[in-house]
């Protein structure tokens, strides 16, 4: 079996099948939950070969990943022993957000400008927080990529934030500082990969 983080047509395909359940999910404006991501998470990782099962759709801090932390660069990720609650905030502030957009974009509904401002930063709050918090011990980045990516269908943007490999135009250097709490360098640079997602499409 390929290895979880090498690129293979084994990787690619089950990229393939998320973007299949984010375009179904964001047509019927299914609600944003923690389940969704474990998930997406274990379709991430379907057939590749992993350091530990147990980190497959699994918390840090659930059972048997109570003591897993992790680091990025020089900043560890969350205590294991916090992932849950910071979770709970996240799940809960996401819905929240989702329903204000749901609100005032109805399925259909192209976004003017200010709406699409409103998008993309709510984009980038969810990649961002799901990078600081890093509740997976490995798939992170991947999954905060799916999180952009399913808001993003789900007001009918196009799915700008590529999975694999891992975007350039400075997406490393705001992720670093979104280990740090810093989410609006992740929205600048997701304005520009938007832009430049439709100037190649």
């Amino acid at each position: 079996m390929p290895n979880w983080d090498a690129d293979s047509l084994r990787a690619r395909a089950n990229f393939a099948k998320i973007l299949e359940i984010i375009e179904l999910s964001g047509r019927h404006r299914e609600p944003p939950t923690l389940e969704a991501a474990k998930h997406w998470h274990k379709t991430i990782m379907n057939g590749l070969t992993v350091p530990d099962p147990r980190f497959v759709g699994s918390f840090r801090g659930e059972a048997d990943l109570e003591y897993i932390q992790v680091r990025v660069g020089t900043k560890l990720g969350i205590d294991a022993r916090l992932v849950a609650a910071e979770l709970f905030e996240f799940e809960k502030n996401m819905k929240a957000l989702v329903y204000e957009l749901d609100m005032a974009l109805p399925v259909g509904q192209n976004p003017d400008q200010d709406q699409m401002s409103a998008i993309l930063d709510v984009c980038a709050w969810a990649h961002s927080e799901w990078i600081r918090i890093h509740p997976f011990a490995n798939g992170n980045g991947r999954t905060a990529r799916v999180w952009a990516d399913s808001l993003a269908v789900r007001y009918g943007l196009p799915p700008f934030v590529r999975f694999r490999p891992r975007p350039g135009i400075g997406y490393v250097e705001a992720s670093i500082k979104a280990m740090r709490g810093d989410w609006q360098s992740t929205a600048v640079v997701f304005r520009k990969m938007l832009k430049d997602f439709i100037k190649h499409s």
